[in-house]
């Protein structure tokens, strides 16, 4: 074919620009990632199926993020990021009330265990972590700025982990039991934290935000 060669894998499609070997174009990332498009001669950046965009050459226009293109490297989907917080929010704040819940039910010494100070201490940091990711998560929401949705997301992730941590603190050994929902609460704030856009990326947008 004289214009230009498509290489496909079951599912993909991969264009080359005209004059590529057929070698080559075999060989690219582009052609064996399914689901993804080479739009390199266009001069666009490429997006791959799981929504991560590639933005490493500062001739390729703004980035997503609208910082510069060459220092935010990877910059996931905000609405996913975004949504991802929601989540661990929602995490965060039903460990806190899980806690609440046992320090006032469960009895030691003749009183509820709430009535200690170090019991208090764990309720109160737990909703103090997760009133501070709330009002993050919902001031990303409203301005849909990628930088305040990873500072939300930092936040949110944040306050899930050691949200369930404490939580299950507070529940004894009763929290590693597959009767209590505490420690199904902390797996999944775990595997949501190991998303895209979570941890050292969004901390990367951060620092590129304050250093630009």
């Amino acid at each position: 074919m004289s214009g230009s060669a498509f290489v496909g894998a079951p599912g993909s499609r991969s264009a080359t620009a005209a004059g590529s070997s057929s070698g080559e174009a075999a060989g690219s990332p582009s052609a064996a990632a399914a689901g993804r498009y080479s739009a390199a001669a266009q001069g666009r950046s490429s997006t791959t199926a799981s929504g991560r965009f590639s933005t490493t050459d500062p001739a390729r226009g703004p980035s997503p993020s609208g910082l510069p293109v060459s220092r935010s490297l990877h910059v996931s989907d905000p609405v996913a990021v975004l949504l991802t917080a929601a989540e661990q929010l929602g995490t965060a704040t039903r460990v806190c009330e899980l806690a609440v819940q046992h320090a006032g039910a469960r009895e030691q010494f003749g009183q509820p265990i709430g009535a200690f100070q170090a019991v208090k201490h764990l309720c109160a940091q737990m909703l103090v972590r997760a009133e501070t990711a709330r009002a993050a998560v919902y001031a990303a929401a409203v301005t849909a700025d990628p930088v305040d949705v990873a500072a939300a997301r930092l936040l949110a992730d944040d306050a899930a982990e050691r949200g369930a941590r404490d939580c299950l603190q507070v529940h004894g050994g009763m929290g590693f039991t597959w009767e209590c929902e505490v420690q199904l609460h902390l797996k999944r704030a775990w595997v949501r934290a190991r998303r895209a856009g979570g941890g050292a990326e969004s901390e990367e947008l951060l620092a590129v935000d304050l250093l630009a």
